[in-house]
């Protein structure tokens, strides 16, 4: 008995260790929202519980001055099909991104504006 505890103990302290089966992976930067690339079907959600459910936070800005985004509501999920051109649907269910609209500028990943005329539509130019 005496001899296997001994054995034991040595085969844990051996520097003969196998490698390990799965290598050490850094942990990853957090990838922001880039507002450009989103078109489509999006719902708009605004319950501070789900928040945790959607692609990224958004604010809605009073004036075109100050929004990443000026946002055309398209009447036909066919026709959203470029960066700023939106479908708004009524259930995430069937939304490509689900948005969480803010009431707090400061909180917001990128602000939008919704704009009446279909060629303003689009990303600012940075």
């Amino acid at each position: 008995m005496l001899a296997s505890v001994l054995f034991s103990g040595l085969l844990a302290l051996s520097p003969f260790q196998p490698a390990p089966r799965v290598p050490f992976v850094a942990a990853t930067q957090p990838v922001s929202v880039e507002p450009c690339r989103i078109y489509g079907s999006v719902y708009l959600e605004t319950d501070p519980r789900r928040k945790n459910y959607c692609f990224g936070t958004l604010y809605i800005e009073a004036e075109d001055t100050f929004a990443d985004v000026l946002v055309y509501k398209e009447t036909n999920k066919l026709f959203a099909d470029k960066a700023g051109l939106w479908y708004i649907t009524d259930s995430p269910s069937f939304a490509d991104y689900s948005l969480f609209v803010t009431p707090q500028r400061n909180l917001a990943d990128f602000a939008i504006y919704f704009t009446k005329v279909r060629s303003f539509a689009g990303c600012r130019q940075q």
